[in-house]
């Protein structure tokens, strides 16, 4: 059936108890293709459809949702009822009674939302053919194994999908968006037979194909190969308190996992975040500002409209160390009075949408990252961080140092392997006194609430003058 022949009118008006209820339809098709070669071999090639709707009910600051990969128009109606009765039952069970309004049919003129900002594909994922697909991977495949004899594994991964989704809702908003996502991995394992060690690199963003004409996958494959053996060799990091500088090549990880998830509302709202309760207070120093912006265009994180159908935009989350505001969903805006962000998404249409972080980073500031390092007389210089964990209610955390170097007298000298980052957001984000003028950028998949959602982080060169840094070796 043609999806907008759909009666949204009917679909919303089957599932509401009251007037003051929100309802919506997200209808999604998607189309993907993950390849990886490992050991030489192609270990996975999946070329993927799905089609399906979902329909949700926000009725008393709570959540009902149904979905189901039959997208007629009678099968809407069906699971629109269904959460109309949970409601209902939940509400009886609680001694109320049914929520007073209009039920006559809805008659809402859906006025579809025009993108404020749009990007441009120039070659269609989805157009592309497997086999062409395959020649950007074979090439590095076999020049990581033929870069240096200590290589022992190789994992090349490419991952692709276009997706479009209609929205529509009980405030008579209509959305119509196609979204183009893809990703280049490498992660390469060398050895010496007595040492191992993993390099990582990606590359992608909201882009088609072309992407691959300015980011050649061999660079992308040469820079984790360059890590794993500048690692190889290293002396283990010394430990304990020292200077830490973050490079900008550093990657997000420590602003997404170290305040970034503190910031969704969902989290703050329910007493979960360290920076709870805290808008308007200062949660970090004056040189830091932390902005979440998902209308950066090709970025991985960047889309047009959310899935709820909201604009995407810019949000200045911290603003020269004061706490602005969360980012939010339609749940958190209706439970909390949160203002509405943008940041509701889903992974797919089996979901319910959740506050996600899109683009996040933190700010460029006026300093030279040269005389940020100068400015260390010694300590830990980080060029790529690894993995971590967070604790959102403590903002307690330890991030794995991926490639590190030592800083003696402001240089940057010999490689050091094996380094954690131990600390706590709140207090390090308050002692950074030191803000680059550049700014680096990361990609990755933020995993929630069993969701993924592809993100990118960013940051400056930054300095920390005091951090805990744990390693093998006594400082």
């Amino acid at each position: 059936m043609n999806l907008e022949d759909i009666n949204f009118n009917a679909v919303i008006g089957k599932a509401r108890l009251g007037k003051d209820d929100f309802i919506d339809i997200f209808i999604e098709t998607k189309v993907s293709t993950v390849l990886s070669n490992e050991s030489k071999r192609l270990e996975k090639a999946i070329n993927g459809l799905i089609q399906g709707a979902g329909v949700r009910l926000i009725s008393n600051k709570k959540t009902y949702y149904a979905y189901t990969n039959n997208i007629e128009e009678s099968n809407l109606l069906r699971i629109a009822g269904e959460l109309n009765e949970a409601a209902l039952s939940d509400i009886k069970a609680g001694g109320g009674k049914r929520a007073g309004g209009d039920f006559q049919p809805l008659t809402l003129n859906f006025n579809e939302k025009k993108p404020k900002i749009d990007f441009n594909i120039i070659k269609d994922v989805a157009g592309v053919s497997i086999d062409e697909k395959l020649k950007i991977i074979s090439p590095v495949v076999d020049y990581s194994w033929g870069y240096d004899k200590k290589v022992v594994q190789v994992n090349i991964t490419y991952s692709d999908y276009k997706q479009d989704v209609i929205i529509a809702n009980s405030e008579g908003e209509l959305v119509k968006d196609r979204r183009e996502n893809l990703a280049f991995l490498a992660n390469i394992v060398v050895s010496n037979g007595e040492r191992t060690e993993v390099g990582y690199e990606s590359a992608g963003g909201f882009a088609g194909f072309e992407f691959f004409d300015e980011n050649a996958p061999q660079n992308i494959a040469k820079k984790a190969l360059n890590r794993a053996l500048s690692q190889l060799s290293a002396p283990f990091a010394p430990s304990g308190p020292m200077t830490v500088v973050l490079s900008s090549e550093a990657g997000g990880t420590m602003i997404h996992e170290a305040i970034g998830h503190g910031l969704e509302a969902d989290i703050a709202g329910n007493g979960l975040s360290v920076y709870s309760n805290k808008i308007g207070e200062q949660v970090a120093s004056n040189q830091i500002t932390v902005i979440d912006d998902s209308s950066l265009a090709g970025k991985r994180g960047f889309y047009r409209f959310d899935d709820e159908g909201t604009y995407s935009r810019k949000n200045v989350l911290v603003e020269d160390g004061v706490l602005k505001k969360y980012m939010s969903d339609r749940l958190s805006h209706i439970k909390y009075g949160y203002e509405l962000t943008g940041n509701g998404r889903r992974q797919s249409y089996e979901y319910v949408p959740i506050v996600r972080m899109s683009n996040t980073m933190i700010a460029p500031g006026k300093t030279n990252p040269e005389d940020i390092i100068k400015s260390a007389y010694g300590g830990l210089f980080v060029k790529k961080m690894g993995g971590g964990q967070v604790n959102t209610v403590t903002g307690d955390f330890v991030f794995d140092v991926m490639e590190g170097y030592i800083i003696k007298k402001g240089a940057v000298q010999e490689a050091v392997s094996g380094a954690t980052l131990i600390g706590n957001g709140p207090e390090i984000l308050k002692q950074i006194d030191m803000v680059g003028n550049d700014l680096g950028f990361g990609i990755g998949t933020c995993g929630k609430d069993g969701q993924g959602a592809p993100v990118a982080d960013a940051q400056p060169t930054l300095r920390i003058p005091s951090i805990i840094v744990g390693g093998k070796n006594s400082k």
